[in-house]
């Protein structure tokens, strides 16, 4: 323990590896271009997008597309260039063009919901452009790179 850290609380001390530095808290997205590497960001972005908080009473998922969706224009934007961040990391992977297109398709459908004011708040909460990108992404990586397949839940 560090001489600063003996003031803090303990849930406010950070841990320490054996040679006495800080670990980062959070979790680590990984940088490589391998399947795995791709896979892991992709999933973190799906879930910080569509599933990082619940709603309390109902216990419904919602992410950061149906939150940042609810600013009007400028929140469609952003929420569509993460959403798009997704399909570059499926191009890298070396989807073919058709998937390609279908994971745009779900993106730009999403997004020409969120230009209609109220009813495309509301669809933002139904339709989860990001979990269906995902989803083909993991289909494709299970059939042609399975090394990169994970056990899910």
């Amino acid at each position: 323990m560090v001489d600063s850290d003996r003031n803090q609380p303990e849930i406010f001390r950070p841990e320490r590896t054996e040679s006495g530095q800080a670990q980062p808290m959070g979790f680590e997205l990984p940088v490589g271009t391998d399947p795995v590497s791709i896979r892991k960001r992709i999933e973190a972005m799906e879930q910080l997008l569509e599933r990082s908080f619940r709603i309390p009473g109902v216990n419904y998922p919602i992410g950061l597309d149906s939150i940042i969706g609810l600013v009007p224009v400028l929140g469609d934007i952003v929420t569509t260039a993460m959403g798009a961040y997704i399909v570059w990391e499926a191009k890298n992977l070396g989807l073919p063009k058709w998937k390609i297109w279908r994971m745009m398709g779900n993106v730009g459908f999403d997004a020409l919901l969120g230009v209609v004011p109220v009813v495309g708040d509301a669809a933002d909460f139904l339709f989860r452009s990001n979990t269906r990108n995902l989803r083909i992404v993991k289909k494709h990586l299970d059939k042609h790179h399975p090394a990169a397949r994970t056990i899910d839940g």
